[in-house]
């Protein structure tokens, strides 16, 4: 895309701006009660069968939960996990096939996100409530809320992959077996071994820096992570140039099956120059941010008009949702890994697999499969001991349990069905 056309774009955004603040305020329209307190979703946001509710108390967060097959008792539960920059909202149109099948399905906003409160929103906040066996506390409290000593399965996509391994790793006796979906998970930590004996000069030698590779290249890059840990991330996207509605359609085009160069495949190793073979929403322009990065690939209007699983009233859903409470919480996330927090406590669990039944789902388009070298093959042959299925899915890129969410219900029936 040329500067021209970036440029007419960037125009036209702002032209139709007003309109769609003014669009903007009525679906938002009655969000809080006269409390303060956060409403449910408004019935009309979601497919039938599916009903939006808070949990008190869990862990310090009042939830906010999306829920299917409520209307009996007894039934064996499914938790599901979202990711970045996503809602439990993203598991809409497979949660209702789910519970037809005879479960129990909720889905919550994890912490960090959308209309579950008790977390700080800002970034230099105390970050140890976002480390990951937090929020696998998190995951527990909810389960035992709803009543369950155990789910029948814990199921993640994105950063919720990761978060769902986490479960299944320290509590196999509740989260009975786990789906990764777009994010393979590559393993607990290893702690150092072997060096008692070692000089001390030996064992202080490091590997070199991949992060600074990636600048030095010729056309210097970052690696996304790096750039979602930085101060400026959450402005640069939530009060994007393009406005935030853009930015949100073309973050979710440029990483789906609708942007025909998600080609993926392995790449050789963790180096700069294989990195670099990665899309930039990956791989970013040094000097670019995320929001400049995709207003690169906004889809067209014909495109638009073809998506068949980001429909304009579920883009304003989270529009909405992102408008209010920004990326911040969920950016949080991606900062524990920089900053230390947590790791002292997950490598209690060193060598530890995932013994129970799992399966693995991305889009046959998703780099997110391969943008870690080697965790994919990781996660089948030393990860999970117990891996039943791996699918990459045609026609889905990232976001494959909306993109393709048919496919990934029967998937999932499936994978559930040969448990029992």
């Amino acid at each position: 895309m040329n500067k021209h056309t970036r440029r007419n774009i960037l125009k036209s955004a702002a032209l139709i701006a007003p309109a769609l603040a003014a669009h903007k305020t009525l679906f938002a329209q009655n969000q809080f009660t006269l409390d303060g307190m956060m409403h449910p979703y408004p019935e009309d946001w979601l497919p039938e069968g599916v009903r939006s509710r808070f949990v008190e108390n869990v862990n310090g967060l009042r939830v906010h939960v999306l829920e299917a097959g409520f209307e009996t008792s007894g039934r064996p539960a499914l938790l599901l996990l979202h990711g970045f920059p996503e809602l439990a909202y993203s598991w809409r149109n497979v949660m209702k096939p789910l519970a037809n099948a005879g479960y129990h399905v909720f889905a919550p906003d994890v912490r960090g996100y959308g209309r579950t409160t008790g977390w700080d929103s800002h970034y230099d906040t105390d970050l140890t409530p976002f480390r990951t066996l937090n929020k696998v506390r998190d995951a527990l409290g909810l389960v035992y809320a709803f009543g369950y000593d155990s789910v029948a399965a814990v199921i993640g996509h994105d950063a919720g992959s990761p978060l769902a391994a986490w479960c299944a790793v320290t509590r196999p006796d509740v989260f009975k077996a786990v789906a990764m979906m777009s994010a393979p998970f590559s393993g607990t930590p290893s702690l150092p071994s072997g060096y008692a004996n070692e000089s001390k000069s030996a064992s202080l030698n490091r590997s070199p820096n991949v992060y600074d590779d990636l600048a030095a290249l010729p056309r210097p890059r970052k690696h996304y992570q790096r750039y979602y840990q930085t101060p400026n991330a959450n402005e640069d996207m939530w009060h994007a140039t393009q406005g935030l509605s853009n930015f949100i359609r073309a973050y979710y085009h440029h990483k789906s099956a609708d942007w025909r160069e998600n080609l993926p495949y392995r790449l050789a190793g963790r180096t700069a120059d294989e990195w670099a073979k990665m899309p930039t929403y990956y791989i970013m322009d040094l000097n670019m941010s995320m929001a400049e990065t995709v207003a690169e690939h906004m889809p067209s209007a014909v495109e638009i008009s073809r998506n068949s699983w980001l429909s304009e009233d579920a883009l304003r859903v989270y529009t909405t949702e992102y408008g209010r409470t920004g990326f911040q919480g969920g950016l949080n996330g991606y900062r524990m890994g920089a900053s230390g927090i947590g790791r002292a406590e997950i490598e209690l669990y060193a060598g530890k697999t995932i013994d129970q039944p799992s399966m693995f789902i991305s889009g046959a388009s998703d780099w997110g499969t391969y943008q870690s070298p080697g965790s994919f093959e990781r996660m089948q042959e030393s990860a999970c001991t117990n891996m039943q299925s791996v699918h990459l899915v045609d026609g889905a890129g990232h976001w494959v349990q909306q993109e393709q969410s048919e496919e990934t219900s029967r998937l999932l029936l499936e994978f559930l069905d040969g448990l029992s």
